[in-house]
């Protein structure tokens, strides 16, 4: 018989030469992804310093890690429903570089999971694509996670959590998360009928084209009753769709309406998807209150703690290069009272001065000053305006504060490289439109004065008598925010509700095609689902 001594000095040798080549295999591991992070370290230095800090431990591979890289393929593969180029993350190349045992292969299997997940983190958190890459007037600028602080969340996190901690937390991503969903159903059943083919249709019409109107309105879910002649039903049904659609509720159904009520499923889609990607460029954290101006909309909304305070029509930039308004994100810092209206030299040159050229007097009538580069003024009637052109044009023209003026009565600013900034104006009935773009770029506000009155109530017991006393003076006045308030200049053709419901925009500035175009060459995929 062996004594007991011996079996418990034999296990313990067994125990320990086990314990020696576990090891053993973990600073061979180690080394060995030491050496191969050294060679790779330009490409992803985020990465190195990662694993450098945690002495080149493996985070995906190994027994220990099992839940932490099954959550990771899961989230990988969940990227569709996000809209994300799931193709690009090589999942199925991963899985089988995951079951690899050899050292140097479980090296690269941990190399090739910290990529992936990098790569999928950072689209999903901050977007897929670079905004002015797509168009040189979407100036927001995503923050993008470094590659360590990207390994760092995964390792700290729930493996089961990964995507949800990285994802948009805004109400309106959710929306749109629901909304992609439910339009892959809507496809995948054959869409929302036939196309309602007509120019206008209105009460008291009869015929195909009605009937097709009213189909395609219960189809989106306005109940519209039946039959083929324009009824009160229909009418009501039509009315609730424009009013969700950002239109006048006429009860007719104009170009505008029947553009809106002919989007395809497919077309909904594509913007649902576009506007998901415009949602992971803004920050989870805007302000507990903040502005948002959509262009899309036509509207300045101001948001109080996540609720909505102040809303107001406005009038957007032309679809024209040069005057379309910017997409870019900044503070409100102060307004004018009484501004006066520096004009642009390229208004000036290109509007002004054809005018000047045959009325000299043109200026004086509308309360304008002309001047030359040090400031001082010139009389328009001694100067020969035919020798200077659009380029050329050598003097300034100032507009006095009246109410006349082109920017109203008050401006609000948020100093900014593109000179944009939001104000009243004396053209009162371009709000009434559909399609609010008529501006220069600039943002003009239909409730102007309430605004103010919104804005000022924080720093003043009765804002509307402080804001109408510095009016009175008719003198160019500056008030400051006590406190600047973040502004979001953006353009949403997919946009929540209040029911939580997504509402689509026309796409005025042709921009969310070029999201989605680009989405489409990174690799994003449509998908139809079963109903």
């Amino acid at each position: 018989m062996v004594p007991v001594l011996h079996l418990r000095t034999a296990l313990f040798c067994v125990l320990f030469l086990a314990f020696g080549a576990i090891v053993a295999q973990a600073n061979g591991f180690q080394e060995t992804l030491r050496s191969a992070l050294a060679k790779a370290e330009r490409s992803e230095p985020g990465i190195t310093e990662f694993y450098r800090a945690r002495n080149f431990e493996a985070i995906w591979v190994g027994n220990k890690n099992r839940a932490r890289r099954a959550g990771l393929v899961r989230a990988l593969r969940s990227g569709g429903a996000h809209g994300l180029p799931v193709g690009t993350y090589g999942i199925s190349e991963l899985e089988t570089a995951l079951k690899a045992r050899d050292i140097s292969s479980s090296v690269q299997a941990e190399l090739k999971a910290s990529v992936a997940f990098v790569t999928y983190a950072r689209d999903l958190n901050s977007g897929v694509l670079r905004p002015s890459r797509v168009d040189r007037e979407i100036a927001l600028r995503p923050a993008v996670l470094s590659a360590k602080a990207l390994l760092e969340y995964a390792v700290k996190t729930n493996p089961k959590q990964i995507a949800s901690g990285l994802k948009p937390k805004s109400e309106t991503y959710a929306a749109l998360l629901r909304e992609k969903e439910a339009l892959e159903r809507v496809i995948g059943r054959g869409g929302y009928g036939p196309t309602v083919k007509a120019k206008k249709i209105e009460p008291g019409d009869s015929g195909a084209a009605v009937q097709a109107l009213r189909t395609r309105l219960n189809a989106l879910g306005y109940k519209a009753g039946s039959g083929s002649t324009y009824d009160a039903s229909l009418q009501k049904a039509l009315k609730r769709f424009q009013t969700a659609s950002g239109l006048n509720p006429d009860g007719v159904a104009g170009k505008a309406t029947l553009n809106a009520v002919n989007m395809s499923a497919e077309e909904k889609l594509r913007r649902v998807v576009a506007n998901m990607e415009r949602e992971r460029w803004l920050p989870n954290a805007r302000g507990k209150r903040h502005i948002y101006v959509n262009i899309a909309d036509a509207l300045v909304t101001v948001y109080d703690n996540g609720r909505p305070t102040f809303t107001s029509k406005t009038v957007v930039g032309k679809d024209v290069k040069d005057q379309r308004t910017p997409e870019f994100s900044d503070e409100m810092a102060y307004m004018v009272i009484n501004p006066t209206w520096h004009v642009p030299a390229s208004i000036a040159g290109k509007e002004y001065l054809p005018i000047l050229k045959t009325d000299p007097g043109f200026l004086s009538r509308r309360n304008m000053k002309l001047l030359n580069r040090d400031g001082q003024q010139v009389s328009a009637a001694a100067v020969d305006f035919s020798q200077y052109g659009e380029t050329n044009f050598p003097y300034l023209i100032k507009q006095r504060p009246d109410p006349a003026n082109a920017l109203g009565l008050v401006k609000f600013m948020f100093p900014n490289r593109y000179n944009i900034y939001l104000h009243d104006t004396p053209s009162k009935s371009l709000f009434n439109r559909d399609y609010r773009a008529f501006s220069h770029g600039c943002v003009r506000v239909a409730k102007p004065f309430e605004f103010a009155y919104h804005l000022l109530a924080r720093q003043t017991s009765n804002p509307e008598k402080f804001f109408q006393s510095k009016l009175a003076t008719k003198q160019e006045t500056y008030v400051n925010l006590k406190e600047p308030v973040p502004i979001y200049i953006t353009y949403h053709t997919a946009l929540r509700a209040q029911d939580g419901s997504i509402r689509y925009r026309a796409d005025v500035y042709g921009r969310d095609a070029k999201i989605f175009k680009a989405l489409t060459g990174a690799g994003v995929r449509l998908q139809s689902r079963g109903s």
